[in-house]
């Protein structure tokens, strides 16, 4: 399917690895240029070059973080300078916590709200003007099926998933006219290297059973139990959707929040 975003310009959060980085490869293998957008700066540069080497697109790596208030405007700002202009923009950058209210400490919740929520509205405050000018723009925002179907037990990132979701519908309501359409993508279990280094210790010490299974045996398990298709999903995935939430062949999907989870109503 031809997607029909060649030559376009989107921006994308937490792009050095994962979910992020299988979202740029996916637009690069349509066309569209890159900014990447990560705090560790030689993954991040790692990854531009691979992208730039694999297909014929541009790409433009900013090393930030993104929960930083200024941040956002810097960003967009070096993206119209190189580009000319922002046509699409995925919120990916936050990484899941384990814990719950008693657990998750002051710190977590105040780097996450600043890494996922605060960052997002930033994006969104920073991009819609430019994509107005223009009366088309596309905005996709990484949440969790936890923002749906909470559990206690990732609770930092379930309570802004939740807040990520009604934002995603309110800034779609109101950017509708303009040609924007803004939507969310809810992502249950996907192997990324998140899992490997938050979650599976968690797993371990809520799971006495797993303790001295390895790490493919626990996904494996855990795919099983939790997803009615049977796994885990992968990054690539959840790339697709985004890619095709954010091109031209998308012009009725807006407000939404896709559930991308094998059919599964929890999250661990």
């Amino acid at each position: 399917m031809d997607l029909r975003i060649a030559t376009k310009t989107a921006i994308v959060t937490g792009a050095s690895a994962g979910i992020g980085l299988a979202i740029a490869r996916e637009f690069a293998d349509n066309g569209v240029n890159l900014v990447l957008v990560a705090r560790r700066a030689t993954r991040l540069s790692e990854a531009a070059k691979e992208i730039g080497n694999r297909f014929a697109v541009e790409v433009l790596p900013i090393a930030a973080d993104v929960g930083s208030p200024d941040e956002p405007d810097h960003v967009v700002a070096s993206a119209l300078e190189r580009f000319g202009g922002v046509d699409i923009l995925v919120n990916n950058a936050g990484r899941a916590y384990a814990g719950g209210i008693m657990a998750a400490s002051e710190s977590e919740w105040e780097e996450m709200t600043a890494t996922k929520l605060s960052a997002m509205r930033r994006f969104c405050r920073a991009v819609i003007p430019h994509m107005r000018q223009r009366h088309w723009g596309r905005i996709v925002s990484i949440s969790s099926i936890g923002g749906i179907h909470p559990n206690y037990r990732l609770m930092v990132s379930h309570a802004l998933s939740a807040a990520i979701n009604n934002l995603t519908r309110s800034i779609a309501l109101e950017v509708a006219r303009d040609g924007i359409l803004v939507n969310a993508i809810g992502v249950g279990a996907v192997l990324t290297d998140n899992w490997a280094n938050n979650m599976l210790p968690a797993v371990r010490q809520a799971r006495p059973e797993l303790v001295n299974q390895s790490d493919e045996a626990i996904v494996k398990r855990l795919g099983e139990e939790m997803t009615p298709v049977g796994r885990f999903g992968t990054p690539e995935e959840i790339a697709a959707i985004a890619a095709f939430l954010a091109s031209d062949r998308n012009g009725f999907i807006t407000g939404h929040t896709v559930e991308a989870s094998g059919g599964a109503d929890r999250f661990m």
